[in-house]
Formats: C-alpha cells, structure tokens, sequence
C-alpha cells in the first residue's frame, strides 16, 4: 500500500528551503553591496593614488627628466594610466634602449631605463658630445661628463665612426677604459688608419677593422714593457714597440746628416 504524506508534513520543510533562499539572496546583495562601498571608498582614498615614483637607470638625464616625461604625477590615480603608453614614451629618447613601468603594492610605481651603453666622447669646436653605442651622439652642454672614456678626433665621416664604434663596443670593459683619445688618421693606402693615446701614455697605430681583436691583448702587451719607458705600439700589421727615446735619437740622427748635407764646403 503507497504511503500518503501529509501536506501538514510538508510545510516546515517548505519553509526551510524557503528561508534558506532568502538568506542566500541577502547574503550576495549583502558582498556585493560591501564590496561597491569598498571600492567607491578605495577610489577615494589616498590608497588610490600615486604616493611615490621610484626612477632606476638614470645615468645621462638626471631622474627628473624621464619622471616628467612620463606625465606621472603624485595624486594621480594608480589605475589612470597605461604602463605601455609610458613605456613607448621614455623610449622615444635616442638613448633609451629600453623601458619598463609596473605598478607596485596600492601606491607605488616603479620605472626601471636602460640606456644604452656610453663609448666615448666627440670633440667638436672645444665642446664634448657623449657617443652611444647606437652611434647615437648626446650633447653635453651644462651636463657633467657621467664616465670615463676616449675622445674621438677628427671623424667626420659616419660610416668610419660607426666602424670604430663597433669595434670599441667589443673592447673588454677595463681596456676601454685605458683609451685617452682616439685620432682618424686615414691614408691614401688606408682609410681606417687612427692613431690611439693611452692613459698610461704609451701611443697605438692600430687599424679600425681590427682594433677589437688585438686591443684586447693590450694588458698583456704592455704586462712584458718596462713601466717606464714609453713608445708607440704598431698594431696594424703585427704588435710592434718602439720607444719614444729611440724615436727621438733617430730624429735628432736624422737632423745632424742633414746639417752636414747643408754645410757649405771650405
């Protein structure tokens, strides 16, 4: 026989799942309406805002410059502006090889430049410009000089001081840094000739397409002279020294035959 269940039975557990409804209904209009309060609160707090920029990488603008370029503001709003709009920004500079924004934690925003890496530096009409290895030239006009590096004389031509730039962008780091100046002295049999003053003052005649490859043995070269006499080193064909005092003699040789060449006959 099918057992009848009561309607009178029914009820209560009715009135349960209906309860239990209505509970988790006010529950989520409940979260959702704390978290729109949250949010219209956050947004208008402090939290909300850029409370500090922190600036990595800056060596030939100061800090300053990318920071305002940026059009980043202190009170701006952390989610008022696109990181990749500011990034494409900073990069439009000629030295900046490249760029990175992000925002960290709920107030700070972090800029990290790469510029790109200084190889010397251009004489022109008494003033220094700053050249980068993209053979981009920076001025430096009311700037102070930010490295220690060789000053190029005499390139007028692009095509040869990019060559050399290459060449120097190969140079082990302490070798670059032992380079004073850096003269273009082409010839009719060679245009890529240049003659290089040392900061320890021995004197180098090198060709550019090979200056890389034999400059970075210069430690070694010079580890076998004695440290106090000084010459030129002929690196154009092979590694040839010869002292500036044998140098000397031989011109003052030269000068007395030609005195006694010029001297009248009695």
């Amino acid at each position: 026989m099918e057992k009848i269940i009561d309607i009178e039975d029914r009820i209560p557990t009715l009135k349960e799942r209906r309860r239990r409804r209505t509970n988790k209904k006010f529950s989520i209009l409940l979260f959702l309406f704390v978290t729109t309060l949250l949010i219209v609160l956050y947004f208008q707090s402090a939290y909300s805002q850029v409370q500090a920029i922190e600036l990595k990488g800056a060596v030939l603008v100061p800090k300053e410059t990318y920071i305002k370029q940026s059009t980043l503001k202190l009170g701006d709003s952390m989610w008022g502006f696109n990181e990749k709009n500011i990034e494409k920004n900073l990069e439009q500079n000629e030295w900046v090889k490249s760029a990175h924004v992000k925002r960290n934690w709920l107030t700070e925003v972090h800029i990290q430049v790469e510029e790109y890496k200084q190889i010397g530096y251009e004489e022109k009409e008494g003033t220094l410009s700053i050249i980068l290895e993209n053979g981009k030239v920076i001025e430096t006009v009311g700037q102070v000089l930010p490295f220690e590096g060789p000053i190029f004389s005499g390139f007028k031509e692009e095509k040869v001081r990019l060559r050399l730039i290459k060449e120097l962008a190969n140079l082990q780091p302490e070798v670059l840094l032992t380079i004073s100046q850096i003269i273009y002295t082409p010839t009719e049999n060679d245009k890529y000739s240049i003659q290089v003053f040392m900061n320890d003052g021995n004197e180098i005649k090198a060709i550019i397409p090979s200056f890389a490859e034999k400059m970075n043995f210069y430690p070694s070269i010079v580890s076998q002279l004695n440290p106090d006499v000084k010459g030129i080193i002929d690196l154009e064909v092979g590694s040839f020294f010869q002292p500036y005092m044998e140098l000397h003699n031989e011109e003052i040789d030269e000068e007395a035959t030609e005195l006694e060449e010029e001297e009248p006959t009695p």
